[in-house]
């Protein structure tokens, strides 16, 4: 690969303190190095004026697995009609709400992104989970094993099995299915839900197994921390969507004790039930709880107005929300009694109140949460909007005028009451650098990416600055993938093949007897088989680099991340 310079750009690169000291950004092979300014290079880029920044990393975006080509069969009319790409380069794919494979890559890298993880991956799917991710070109991709709701981690829990044995059985099942991290959806409660159980709060008790919400966060939470995995346990909390779950919300994170924890779409979390519709903004009790809370991290999950489908694990939520599908159709699925799925179709609509408030929700929790390194940008894509908002989303946290214009759009009721008009940050370059870049790296474990600094990944996006903001981050002038231009001026130049971020924790080997005899007696998954081996993944990834993260590495703390 050649050599080349970025020259007199204004860098953003929060992981190494550069805010915005305009410098050179040299490249050689795909990863960046320290060259003098006088050193030969085969090309040059003249960046003067230009903002420049690691590439774009999405930490939940549900781009692979059963449940998102589920969600592309449900609404054929978002991908119908649509003209075939004029770029050679690209090929057939459409989809606005959940594009297709191809097309959800050459979005992202058009954006300046370049990199998603799959926040929902069960064991026996991970294969095509997989396969999916690796057929979604440039991007780099990993995914998080659901963990928390499998019939043989709550039989082992309310038997009161020794933790070292549940703690072996999460290493297993994040080697097993090659997964970056963990998720926990609805603590225990989308099992419950198969005994008829239509809720469970944190410390309410399973009808089947006895345990609670509180006994699988903690235990999960441990397992992660001592297994040394870098990303902390990927909470979707109790009651999803439901007026006055902030209750259940700070609930989790008292019941982490301290250990690391990561709270995923938490505008969906954080709800009251004050005023006269029982449904009111608790954001503030969020802000006040993160911050004050370093081993916490969030992401937002901010809603954005128009036409999206919403797809998640949390079966018992979604066949609550299936009487406000639109239009009306949904699905509802199972696997193996490991996990479902629900996947209901809906519209954000400004002139409803709930909506209005959620999109204000999320806004304020991006403004009061005061270290951006505890906070990443996401629409949980596509629950909350699809991940093509970004720019919009990224305009309405810079700029306080274009903010203060789309609330007074919004429903009269919300736009009077609601503290965000009051709020008057507007988020800088480097601000934003630290929930794009910078903070998703570190909180996935991502040593050599979301910087810039010599020996890591040549993953750039270089932007004309511009003072609609929006504009500015929707086109970049150039992105490089690993040194590669594979964007310019907004159309792909190149393809390349992403690569596969995992984890290989050490655990007791002995622990799969556990689970091929459990396999036998109630699954049709032949767990002999279920592990997938390097070579399987290079193959699943479409021969994209295999790229394992460390463990047991030091997890530095938010606060040390501010300082």
């Amino acid at each position: 690969m050649s050599t080349f310079r970025l020259r007199g750009g204004r860098v953003y690169d929060p992981a190494s303190r550069i805010d915005g000291q305009i410098s050179d950004v040299c490249v050689r092979d795909g990863r960046i190095v320290a060259l003098h300014e006088q050193e030969p290079v085969d090309c040059e880029y003249d960046a003067s004026g230009m903002i420049v920044m690691a590439g774009g990393i999405d930490m939940h975006s549900h781009i692979g697995g059963g449940k998102v080509n589920l969600a592309r069969l449900l609404l054929p009319e978002d991908h119908r009609n649509r003209p075939p790409p004029e770029n050679p380069l690209e090929l057939a794919s459409c989809g606005d709400c959940t594009p297709g494979t191809f097309a959800t890559g050459y979005r992202y890298a058009e954006m300046g992104y370049t990199a998603a993880f799959e926040p929902a991956m069960i064991a026996s799917n991970a294969r095509h989970t997989h396969l999916e991710m690796g057929d979604t070109p440039i991007i780099d991709h990993g995914a998080y094993v659901m963990l928390g709701n499998d019939e043989l981690f709550l039989r082992m829990l309310a038997e009161h099995t020794d933790y070292e044995r549940l703690r072996d059985y999460v290493g297993w099942s994040i080697n097993a299915s090659r997964a970056l991290g963990v998720k926990v959806v609805n603590p225990g409660g989308i099992s419950a839900f198969k005994f008829n159980q239509r809720s469970l709060d944190v410390d309410e008790h399973h009808t089947h197994y006895g345990i609670t919400p509180r006994n699988v966060l903690h235990v999960l939470a441990r397992a992660l921390t001592d297994l040394g995995v870098p990303h902390p346990l990927h909470i979707h909390a109790s009651n999803l969507g439901v007026p006055g779950n902030i209750d259940s919300t700070l609930a989790t994170i008292d019941a982490l004790e301290g250990l690391p924890g990561h709270l995923t779409h938490i505008q969906f979390h954080s709800y009251g039930n004050d005023g006269p519709k029982k449904f009111s903004s608790a954001a503030h009790r969020i802000a006040e709880a993160v911050n004050a809370n370093p081993n916490i991290s969030i992401d937002v999950g901010q809603i954005m107005f128009g036409q999206t489908v919403t797809a998640s694990g949390d079966t018992m939520k979604q066949v609550r929300q299936a009487a406000f599908a639109s239009p009306r159709k949904w699905i509802a699925g199972d696997i193996e009694c490991d996990a479902g799925c629900g996947v209901v179709p809906f519209r954000y609509r400004e002139t409803s109140y709930v909506n209005a408030l959620q999109w204000t929700i999320g806004l304020e929790l991006f403004l009061l949460v005061k270290n951006p390194w505890q906070i990443t940008l996401t629409t949980d894509h596509p629950n909350g909007g699809p991940f093509t908002s970004y720019p919009h989303l990224i305009r309405l946290l810079m700029d306080k005028s274009f903010r203060d214009e789309q609330l007074a759009k919004l429903h009269p009721d919300v736009a009077a009451q609601s503290p965000l008009a009051s709020l008057t940050r507007e988020l800088d370059f480097n601000e934003i650098a630290i929930l794009t870049r910078a903070a998703p790296a570190r909180l996935l474990g991502l040593a050599d990416r979301g910087r810039l600094d010599a020996g890591a990944a040549a993953d750039i996006a270089v932007y004309r600055e511009h003072p609609d903001r929006e504009a500015m981050f929707r086109t970049p002038a150039w992105v490089f993938k690993d040194g590669e231009l594979v964007a310019r001026e907004g159309r792909i130049v190149a393809t390349p093949a992403g690569g596969t971020h995992y984890v290989e924790p050490e655990f007791d080997r002995s622990i799969e007897k556990v689970v091929e005899d459990y396999g036998d007696a109630y699954l049709a998954t032949n767990m002999r088989r279920a592990s997938i081996s390097r070579d399987e993944l290079c193959l699943c990834g479409n021969g994209g680099r295999l790229l394992p993260a460390a463990c047991g590495i030091h997890r530095q703390s938010h606060a040390e991340s501010a300082t």
